[in-house]
């Protein structure tokens, strides 16, 4: 299986610099026989053929074409590829890490995407009948397929109590300074749901937001007018870029990054999927307690408290702060520079420039998105500190 990648403004920038300079396997997980002469050219290298990645590039590629909350996808979808990695390498001394990881993958697409069963089943029928690399030519497929169908039940089942779209935020407060609501339906986005690291759902909550009519927070307003009143075409097609690819609904941007970089940098099945889980589990603890402090302070948008500014997106039906893309980019982006150190810098710039989108659009004030950058930033903190052989998951 080929891997599927997507370019996109600054990632991709990364994609071309880590190619030149990626490190050599490490980690207890990593593989490090490789073939040489002619047959390292012809063989499959095990980067390559790194099935975690390979599985949430066809996750990313269903998603694209079906309408699924991508937080839940692609959480449950990297902790069911955790698991069974971890349990497949309890056999020795050919542990079918692979086969399991994509066992579990396809039992979780399926739930995901049952119109798309006979895709996932040709994908999964694909790994089991091409050409492995070197190191994994002995490993049991069939076995594989077991454990991992295992996990992802266990994983199936652990998802059910996770209390996603229950929470009602309520009738929103009126008055000065307060989220306009039109009448129609309210997003939820994971207001309520189970945090996987975070000790509550507001251990994050922010600070309040400036206040309304303050001289700070009309500062913040008039520099949002400003953007609108000059707004560039570049500003605009990095937006919607942003847009469509950072969203309920989509997530092609973070997961396409952590992909290359796994690939770039040789990871392991292993170490591949975990470092999926803890990026993808610490995006969905930052959006916890930034649904929290949304319906905590249920602050205006910026085209509410002025409607000269422009919007060329639509406004999302929640209130403002804190920017919920500065959350996903902020937690997603610190965990992959804890992974690849030497990449950190381009990996800010791209958080930067997923939160800035938001301002240039006219929906976020810049606090907004400082708040959330913070708040994701601290739930990948907690979610890198975490021992995951201790977390109480399945």
């Amino acid at each position: 299986m080929k891997s599927r990648m997507r370019m996109f403004p600054l990632v991709a920038s990364i994609t071309v610099a880590v190619l030149g300079c990626a490190d050599t396997p490490s980690g207890p997980n990593a593989r490090t026989v490789q073939p040489t002469g002619q047959a390292a050219l012809d063989a499959v290298k095990f980067w390559e053929d790194n099935a975690a990645a390979n599985w949430t590039d066809e996750a990313t590629s269903l998603a694209g074409r079906r309408t699924v909350n991508v937080a839940r996808l692609y959480t449950y979808l990297s902790l069911a590829q955790l698991r069974a990695a971890e349990d497949a390498e309890a056999i020795v001394p050919h542990p079918p890490t692979s086969a399991a990881i994509g066992s579990a993958s396809a039992a979780i697409l399926s739930v995901y995407f049952p119109a798309d069963v006979a895709e996932i089943q040709s994908f999964l029928d694909a790994q089991g009948s091409g050409t492995p690399w070197p190191g994994a030519k002995h490993e049991d497929f069939a076995a594989g397929e077991a454990i991992g169908r295992a996990a992802a039940a266990r994983v199936i089942a652990y998802s059910s109590g996770d209390l996603f779209g229950l929470t009602n935020p309520g009738i929103p407060p009126t008055g000065p300074g307060k989220w306009v609501w039109t009448g129609g339906p309210i997003a939820r986005g994971l207001l309520g749901a189970r945090p996987f690291f975070l000790a509550s759902r507001d251990e994050f909550r922010p600070p309040p937001p400036p206040a309304f009519g303050s001289p700070e927070y009309l500062a913040a307003l008039a520099e949002v007018r400003q953007i609108s009143d000059t707004r560039t075409a570049e500003q605009v097609a990095l937006a919607q870029y942003w847009a469509a690819n950072q969203s309920s609904v989509s997530n092609a941007a973070m997961s396409n990054l952590a992909v290359g970089l796994i690939r770039s940098y040789h990871k392991s099945d292993h170490e591949a999927a975990r470092i999926l889980f803890v990026m993808n589990a610490a995006a969905w603890d930052a959006l916890v307690g930034c649904f929290d402090a949304k319906y905590y302070y249920w602050f205006i948008r910026p085209s509410q408290a002025d409607p000269a500014i422009t919007l060329p997106i639509g406004l999302p039906a929640h209130p403002s702060y804190p920017s919920s893309h500065s959350c996903i980019s902020g937690a997603s982006t610190e965990v992959l520079a804890s992974e690849f150190p030497s990449e950190r810098g381009r990996l800010e710039q791209i958080a930067e420039e997923a939160s800035l989108s938001r301002l240039y659009v006219g929906i976020h004030y810049r606090f907004d998105m400082e708040a959330g950058l913070a708040l994701g930033r601290k739930a990948a903190g907690k979610a890198l500190a975490a021992n995951l052989a201790d977390v109480a998951i399945p």
